[in-house]
């Protein structure tokens, strides 16, 4: 698989808040708190976006976001199958935060244009 080439930089809104493709998947998982649905498209979007071109430190959000859905939703599975043992309200809300904390930290980091330190790890 070729390298993909890399695409102009995004320039930042009036306010300051930079639209860029990680803060959106990032506020798409974000969303789901309420809407339970739109990690998906978020997670979709950054399969998508990761094959496209893409500036050097957006390629280590794109791995780290993926893996925070997947590992959430591994996560989730766990917590719903051991309600009934009752340890899965701890499971599923340990994952919640983690999910959210992670997702977090990619907003912030994508606001700056930082990469991540380590997109490949399983923890914060």
């Amino acid at each position: 698989m070729t390298e993909p080439t890399y695409r102009p930089d995004a320039t930042p809104g009036p306010s300051g808040f930079e639209f860029n493709r990680p803060t959106i998947i990032a506020l798409l998982y974000l969303a789901s708190c309420i809407t339970g649905i739109s990690a998906l498209v978020g997670v979709v979007l950054c399969y998508v976006w990761k094959a496209e071109p893409h500036q050097p430190w957006e390629a280590t959000h794109y791995t780290y976001l993926i893996r925070t859905f997947w590992i959430g939703v591994i996560g989730s599975v766990v917590g719903i199958i051991t309600l009934l043992v009752g340890i899965g309200f701890l499971i599923l809300l340990g994952i919640g935060i983690w999910s959210l904390v992670r997702t977090i930290l990619s907003l912030v980091s994508a606001q700056k244009r930082e990469a991540m330190k380590d997109p490949e790890t399983l923890f914060i």
